[in-house]
């Protein structure tokens, strides 16, 4: 390693950014149930861009599995299928105009998966069809796509098509070729919205999960890289162990990585699946960046988290790896959880900005361990800070669950004269970290029914929506005077 770590040139400047999962993109015509890839989220750049915010962080994209979770995708490889715009399909003359057209306003503030899948469904194998007549196979831009994705898409449609248990001989959810013609039609749509992107000063920041669901296509077409017994069931689970919030500690019910086998590979299914990721964002965030040190595991048939142990993990050996193949890393680590000073130690050596959550630094910020890490005047540069993720509640929803000396603490520290939302906002965006990140949930100053996840709760997750409207002119133009005052403006 050398002595001072490079560091990625978009994690050396001062930047602010917005946490909105494209799923979470208001209603308009063609985004029934949830958002996508189409008019809907290139708008939200437009307005990114008159609020002054230059970084977009989005949570993994990939097939949704259990639970409708972005965090047990299906691949790591492919994009989910219902992100695909239905409206920019029309645009293309995949489909005609008139299926773009919603029978019923879509403007409930959640989302919904199921609402989604009916209506959108019909409308893409219609599109497949569309898309055979005109020889789109034989096009040059599906044989591109085919060669640069070689090492995932025909693993990927086996699998997909393999488990949509298509009964009807007429459902093309059984051909593997629909599902390359669905992986096509999202590259095109996503290729479009990043140029869009860059164009108004806007870089994506993408969100890599550390480990695969046992129902995806990377287990069953890469059993020799996970810890499986011999019926291909994980032998050993993913989890966390008890902690102050959760009793029985969290069982993701991901198998584990068989390291030996990565080793000897070179880790090279790390390093695909990384550029994979990096052909889609400009940053990443590393999810459990702990898990590059040490990862909890469980026995395959437990039923909670509480027994496990900690099993060192060659993580080391796995970044610079793909230091060497890419160079510095554009990784934000989520140094979350059970942070040791080797955890600290890994991410400084690869010039990796760690986490700061500033809800945790007012609950106890004289503990017996000294002032909290989380508090403002405590952020290095070298961070990114968020009021809260995606995993915290909303603001408004946890001041309304503060005890009384951690209302005064935060009264104290950040005064009374805006709303908790705001002041948090405020926090930070002027922070010393050089990248401050804040969920559209706070900055709309929404409450607890606004959350996007609560962590072991199984169902009733990642619905959130927008309302058409919520991007407001007057929202913009208060964001782009805080943080131009902040000095987070993009350059030119």
């Amino acid at each position: 390693m050398p002595a001072k770590p490079s560091r990625h040139p978009l994690l050396d400047v001062r930047t602010a950014g917005i946490l909105l999962h494209p799923t979470s993109l208001p209603s308009r015509q063609g985004a029934v149930g949830l958002g996508d890839l189409g008019p809907g989220a290139r708008e939200f750049v437009n307005w990114m861009e008159r609020a002054g915010v230059s970084r977009w962080q989005m949570l993994p994209v990939g097939p949704v599995g259990k639970g409708d979770s972005p965090y047990s995708g299906l691949s790591s490889f492919a994009i989910e299928p219902m992100l695909l715009s239905v409206e920019d399909l029309a645009e293309d003359g995949l489909l005609p105009k008139s299926a773009a057209r919603t029978p019923k306003t879509d403007d409930t503030g959640r989302a919904s998966w199921l609402t989604v899948r009916r209506w959108k469904r019909p409308r893409l194998s219609q599109a497949f069809t569309a898309f055979q007549a005109k020889r789109g196979f034989s096009s040059a831009g599906y044989r591109r796509f085919q060669r640069v994705n070689s090492d995932w898409l025909a693993e990927w449609c086996d699998f997909a098509a393999t488990r949509s248990n298509a009964t009807a001989a007429d459902d093309p959810e059984g051909d593997p070729r629909y599902h390359a013609c669905i992986q096509f039609l999202l590259d095109q749509q996503w290729s479009r919205l990043r140029a869009h992107a860059r164009a108004h000063q806007v870089r994506l920041v993408g969100d890599l999960p550390i480990f695969c669901g046992a129902d995806s296509a990377d287990v069953t077409g890469h059993p020799d890289l996970f810890r499986l017994d011999r019926s291909g069931r994980p032998s050993v689970l993913t989890g966390c162990p008890p902690d102050a919030f959760t009793k029985d500690g969290q069982l993701w019910g991901h198998p584990h990585y068989r390291w030996p086998n990565h080793r000897r590979e070179g880790f090279a299914w790390w390093k695909r699946r990384v550029r994979a990721t990096l052909d889609r964002f400009d940053l990443v965030r590393v999810d459990h960046f702990i898990g590059f040190v040490q990862a909890f595991e469980v026995a395959g048939d437990a039923a909670n988290a509480r027994r496990g142990r900690w099993r060192q993990t060659p993580g080391r050996e796995l970044l610079a790896a793909l230091q060497a193949d890419l160079g510095p890393l554009p990784f934000l680590a989520e140094d979350l959880g059970a942070v040791t000073p080797a955890v600290t130690k890994l991410r400084q050596d690869f010039g990796l900005p760690g986490m700061r959550i500033l809800q945790w630094g007012f609950h106890d910020p004289l503990g017996p361990n000294g002032p909290s890490r989380d508090l403002p005047q405590f952020h290095p540069v070298d961070a990114v800070v968020y009021p809260g993720t995606h995993d915290n509640d909303t603001t408004a929803g946890w001041w309304r669950s503060l005890d009384r000396p951690s209302r005064e603490r935060f009264t104290t520290y950040a005064g009374d004269d805006q709303s908790p939302a705001a002041s948090m906002t405020r926090l930070a965006f002027t922070s010393p970290a050089r990248t401050a990140i804040v969920q559209m949930q706070d900055l709309l100053e929404l409450g607890r029914a606004a959350r996007m996840n609560v962590p072991g709760k199984p169902k009733g997750n990642w619905t959130w929506r927008m309302r058409r409207g919520d991007d407001s002119r007057s929202l913009a133009l208060r964001l782009h005077s805080l943080i131009a005052m902040s000095g987070r403006l993009p350059e030119g």
